[in-house]
């Protein structure tokens, strides 16, 4: 499951806002947009106009994580999106949505897929989820929680398997991401993470040829 130390600078700093004078100063239209572009989204109550309960993945069902587990962003156009990270719950579909739910919990992925091969979105692709435990890749990917537990194979069901892969199929393509192994990562490939899953059992070659097979058929 995604880490338990909220991702930092909700607020813009002294450093942030001198940035911005300066590029107002020296008159630079494309630093002072590419920096407003991301310092935007941290001032207190500014946010993009949403639909409630809109979802980015055609059959999901939403329920909204807490906003102490994410940063509202507006992704692609300020924080490019080229990765997916797997990650296993460690626990049942309830349990992981309660956790996203808690703002005491500081973390959470924008979708967990069912063993029944159900998906679950609490968190918009268009905002920093704060599930890697790294800024940088919080910021550049959209997270994907999987029910069950990495010492337990059995959890890792078919629908679970073909209904992941579909939706990682989606984001590639809605991204231009490369399915493969540098952009479709594990949780334990995040650098600095302590996490160990989705696993041994996280069956890799099964995983991309499905995510192949979609991305194809979607196309």
């Amino acid at each position: 499951m995604g880490e338990t130390v909220r991702d930092s600078d909700r607020r813009i700093g002294r450093r942030a806002l001198l940035i911005g004078g300066a590029a107002a100063a020296v008159g630079s239209a494309v630093l002072a947009r590419e920096e407003l572009a991301h310092l935007y989204w941290r001032l207190p109550g500014v946010r993009r106009k949403r639909v409630e309960g809109a979802v980015d993945f055609r059959g999901a069902r939403w329920v909204a994580a807490s906003e102490a587990n994410f940063r509202w962003a507006d992704r692609p156009d300020d924080y490019g999106v080229d990765m997916v990270v797997i990650h296993v719950t460690q626990g049942d579909l309830a349990s992981a949505v309660k956790a996203f739910e808690d703002p005491g919990h500081r973390a959470a992925a924008h979708y967990i897929v069912g063993q029944d091969g159900g998906v679950t979105q609490m968190i918009r692709e268009l905002d920093v989820a704060y599930h890697a435990g790294n800024r940088a890749y919080n910021e550049r990917s959209v997270g994907i929680e999987h029910e069950g537990f990495v010492d337990r194979p059995e959890d890792f069901t078919d629908a679970m398997y073909a209904a992941s892969a579909r939706l990682t199929a989606r984001i590639c393509a809605r991204y231009g991401i490369p399915v493969d192994r540098d952009h479709i990562i594990g949780h334990v490939e995040v650098p600095g993470t302590d996490h160990t899953d989705p696993g041994e059992h996280w069956d890799w070659d099964r995983y991309l040829r499905l995510v192949r097979k979609a991305r194809t058929a979607s196309a």
